[in-house]
């Protein structure tokens, strides 16, 4: 169920905005969220994969090459859909926040210039976790030669191993914290101001700050809830090699690119309007 959600409203909001790529009219914002929803589909495909092949062949799962490949794929996809994601989070304090500030004002005009420069991180972080993915799965195959001396080497490195894969993970989450966090301080200065000019508290401009902060926040716990659920297979696979608890991490995990997804959508106001225009079509033909 979290698979076809999943798809069902990351391929919306990818169809939308690739309308819109079609008639040349594709915005930043589009670009992001289309990059964004693509990602996160092969995110959710990944997941499920590598879950179902351990629940039903675990020795398929530890042998074959595919979990290899799966694995260098997740690392790609998983650190792009951050990366998409915390560039929406920008986007969206630039343009609702309201700082006089001269280093906002500075990046508001600069907004185009931030997707380049975010790319630079994610090329390094990927740079770093690669070299450390090839490493783990080499020292898989060698792991038979010396039991006892390799087990204590692999626990010792295992913590640096796992920082240096999710280095930029870590970066670009805690990056989405900061406008997150300067979004709540925006509203509160600007609904203070609306009460002390007695002008009243639900204007546009703190709707607008409402629906973004929402997002954002969304964002923030939907992503820790993916993290949890990674550790928790992580330990299943590494530590316990417990079925139950992969079952749990991978369900854990999903919810991230298939809720935040539908939140985006009933947040945004052109994806909104297209999904309701969808359900009333569906809702004629039946009729």
């Amino acid at each position: 169920m979290e698979c076809i959600l999943g798809i069902l409203g990351n391929g919306f909001i990818a169809s939308v905005y690739l309308l819109d790529c079609v008639k040349k009219k594709l915005s930043m914002l589009g670009f992001i969220l289309t990059g964004l929803a693509i990602s996160r589909i092969c995110l959710i495909w990944i997941i499920m994969i590598g879950g179902l092949m351990y629940i039903l062949s675990p020795d398929t799962y530890y042998s074959s090459k595919l979990i290899e490949y799966i694995s260098y794929m997740w690392l790609f996809i998983n650190q792009s859909s951050i990366w998409f994601a915390t560039s929406l989070n920008i986007f969206y304090f630039l343009k609702i926040a309201n700082f006089s500030h001269y280093m906002f004002l500075w990046l508001k005009r600069r907004i185009s210039r931030i997707l380049p420069f975010l790319m630079v991180f994610l090329l390094i972080s990927l740079f770093i976790a690669l070299p450390q993915v090839m490493k783990a799965f080499n020292d898989n195959k060698m792991k038979n030669r010396n039991t006892t001396c390799r087990f204590k080497m692999q626990k010792s490195e295992f913590f640096i191993q796992q920082v240096s894969v999710h280095l930029g993970v870590i970066f670009f989450f805690t990056l989405s914290l900061i406008p997150c966090f300067l979004l709540i301080i925006s509203l509160w200065r600007h609904s203070r101001k609306m009460q002390l000019n007695a002008t009243g508290f639900r204007d546009p401009s703190t709707e607008a700050h409402v629906k973004a902060m929402k997002m954002l926040i969304s964002f923030v716990i939907l992503f820790i809830l993916y993290f949890i659920g990674y550790v928790m297979k992580l330990s299943s696979t590494v530590l316990e090699n417990n079925k139950l608890m992969f079952i749990c991490g991978m369900t854990t995990s999903a919810i991230y690119p298939w809720g935040h997804s539908f939140i985006l959508i009933l947040g945004n106001s052109k994806l909104k309007q297209a999904s309701l225009q969808v359900m009333q079509q569906l809702k004629c033909e039946r009729q």
